[in-house]
């Protein structure tokens, strides 16, 4: 792996860790604020409107910019919205533009990595870029929780500049003063990351005609024959792991009577186990290999399903590592592959905008499944099944299209998949 790889994995790390913790302590300045319970939960959604909203530009400017430039301009976005924190925004405004910071850095953060490495290596780094991001986001977690919590908070709140009044007062306040620095640390490591050479592409004049543009790009992936399978096989992961947090809080207080901070940890065991199959795939699998694991795909929905008849938490525990595992060893091959595909048809950051909108979409839709699911009626395992049951179904779905592609369209196929292989022997 070349050095600039390396210093790309620092800055994602202090960028994915101060999100997560950003998000503990955006949790804690509403409550202490005395905001309403749905103003907490509205943080998720608010965080991925921008994802959505501006999906046809944001990788197009990834695309017109050096990418490393993009990446530091989000890091100071995200600092901004810290910063309208501590001035007395609303919570839920200043999270949303830490959210732009967040969806603006992402094509550019996936983009780069077509740019700085061969395709031989490219699904060893998504490997080690997922399991780096799940294990921020683990201790990420963790630290926004120490940050809040009384022992580190009062050390924080002792300290006092001499003739300065920050009007940082409360835990909160100095958890995310905290952030503002390991924000501003992700920016720095950003300006290391050396320049890729690789050719800008321009933007065009109006940007109103980048919407057209985005659904060509959106239209091309979906009409590749293995641009569309990986695409929708790493939408519907990502759709899943969105709401596998909130699944495993209300399948952990019905089958094992756990409180939140409780369930929490369980939820920590679903990334580990994510990290763990994220990394073992990403030294197991080739770009053209990468369709064979569509069928785990089936099985982790099938698990999910089986999450239900598990009442012990010595079980549940492996049981958990077992299906973050799982999709760890699936998305890491698909989500190479989407790249190599998307980085051919149009550029990796219009392809990264085209995913990230796919399956911002998709999280928004299978929450509103499972909401709707126990707003039926339905009990937690009575939602959690039918939630399980519509993940492996789409993944059946998914590999009958790609069988359906093998059969009609062969030579189609084994051209991009030596396209692929060639890649990965030879790039």
């Amino acid at each position: 792996m070349k050095r600039g790889f390396y210093t790309l994995m620092a800055a994602q790390f202090c960028s994915s860790l101060a999100d997560q913790a950003l998000f503990v302590a955006a949790v804690e300045l509403i409550k202490s604020g005395g905001g309403a319970e749905w103003q907490r939960a509205a943080l998720v959604p608010i965080f991925a409107l921008f994802y959505v909203v501006l999906a046809p530009w944001l990788g197009a400017i990834a695309d017109a910019h050096p990418k490393r430039a993009v990446m530091f301009a989000s890091n100071a976005i995200k600092v901004v919205g810290c910063v309208m924190m501590l001035f007395g925004t609303h919570p839920l405004l200043s999270y949303a533009i830490v959210g732009l910071g967040a969806a603006a850095y992402s094509p550019a953060k996936y983009g780069i990595l077509t740019e700085l490495l061969p395709p031989s290596q490219l699904v060893k780094a998504n490997g080690w870029i997922e399991g780096l991001t799940i294990a921020s986001i683990i201790l990420g977690i963790l630290l926004g929780g120490q940050l809040v919590g009384p022992t580190l908070s009062s050390h924080l709140l002792s300290f006092d500049f001499p003739f300065i009044d920050t009007g940082v007062d409360t835990p909160p306040e100095a958890a995310i003063a905290v952030l503002i620095f390991i924000y501003a640390l992700a920016a720095w490591f950003n300006t290391r990351i050396p320049l890729t050479g690789v050719e800008m592409r321009p933007m065009l004049r109006n940007p109103l005609e980048l919407v057209p543009d985005f659904w060509t790009c959106n239209a091309r992936l979906w009409r590749d024959k293995l641009g569309q399978i990986s695409l929708a096989t790493t939408t519907l992961f990502w759709g899943v792991s969105g709401n596998l947090r909130y699944i495993v809080l209300a399948w952990s207080a019905a089958a094992l009577g756990y409180s939140t901070t409780q369930a929490s940890s369980l939820t920590g065991v679903v990334a580990i186990g994510t990290a763990v199959g994220a990394i073992v795939a990403s030294m197991r699998m080739r770009l053209d290999g990468a369709t064979g694991v569509i069928p785990m795909g089936v099985l982790m929905g099938v698990l999910i399903v089986l999450m239900n008849f598990i009442h012990n938490v010595w079980v549940a525990a492996p049981f958990l590592i077992l299906m973050g595992g799982l999709g760890g060893f699936l998305v890491v091959p698909m989500n190479a592959l989407l790249q190599h595909r998307g980085h051919n048809l149009m550029g990796a950051g219009r392809s990264i905008a085209v995913q990230n909108f796919n399956e911002q979409a998709c999280i928004l839709a299978l929450g509103a499944f499972y909401s709707l699911s126990t707003g039926l009626g339905l009990s937690a395992y009575g939602a959690i099944t039918a939630f399980g049951l519509a993940v492996a179904g789409v993944m059946v779905l998914i590999r009958a299209w790609h069988l359906r592609n093998c059969r009609r369209h062969p030579e189609e196929i084994e051209h991009l998949l030596r396209i692929a292989r060639n890649d990965h022997l030879h790039g």
